[in-house]
């Protein structure tokens, strides 16, 4: 099945499992109009304090089509972010075996919110041992002829997929988060995280 997701920012859980699902075909977003407050440059850490919204800051340069969307450089946002990272997951017990191929994410250098994007999901597919394919598309569809799940996965209110509970650094203290990003799941679930994203329902509801 040929599925059409958006290009987000060290995606959610849900956006992973519908992604690496054997039977899609995926093909990727760039011809959008870039929506405000989605995952496409954000992502949701669990912190000491809870739920954390790591935002890449963009440029308003007046274009607002996805694969022109540009990164803000005027604050050191990579280094803000690695750092919030590493506060919320060193205590994890898989953090330090992937410390070294995370950080690369945030060394990378480019003005382009997608190039970013992408060479962040080569890093986590290369942590995950996996090799997903993909292909990007060459203009918009109101209508696509593929799965559309463009507006599948909501940054403002809770998930509409079902997953099982799992340790996470502070769920003592504050009870489960559910659907942060892929990071929260590589951190505390390590060598099993694929098959935690396997065993998704990931059907439209």
């Amino acid at each position: 099945m040929k599925i059409l997701l958006p290009i987000f920012y060290l995606p959610p859980i849900s956006w992973f499992a519908v992604f690496l699902k054997v039977e899609n075909e995926v093909v990727l977003e760039q011809c959008e109009n870039f929506p405000k407050q989605t995952y496409r440059n954000r992502a949701n850490i669990y912190g000491a304090n809870g739920r954390l919204s790591l935002i890449i800051p963009t440029r308003h340069t007046g274009r607002r089509v996805m694969k022109e969307t540009e990164i803000s450089h005027r604050e050191n946002w990579q280094q803000l972010h690695w750092k919030s990272i590493k506060t919320a997951y060193q205590s994890s017990p898989y953090f330090e075996f992937y410390e070294e191929k995370l950080e690369k994410i945030f060394e990378f250098k480019t003005d382009s919110l997608i190039k970013f994007n992408l060479n962040a999901l080569k890093i986590i597919q290369d942590i995950l041992k996996t090799e997903k394919a993909y292909s990007l598309n060459n203009e918009y569809v109101k209508i696509p002829f593929e799965e559309n799940y463009r507006e599948k996965f909501s940054a403002k209110k809770e998930t509409e997929f079902e997953m099982e509970e799992y340790y996470q650094t502070f769920s003592d203290k504050l009870g489960f988060e559910k659907d942060l990003s892929i990071l929260d799941l590589i951190c505390n679930k390590g060598p099993e995280t694929l098959t935690y994203l396997q065993n998704i329902d990931t059907k439209p509801i």
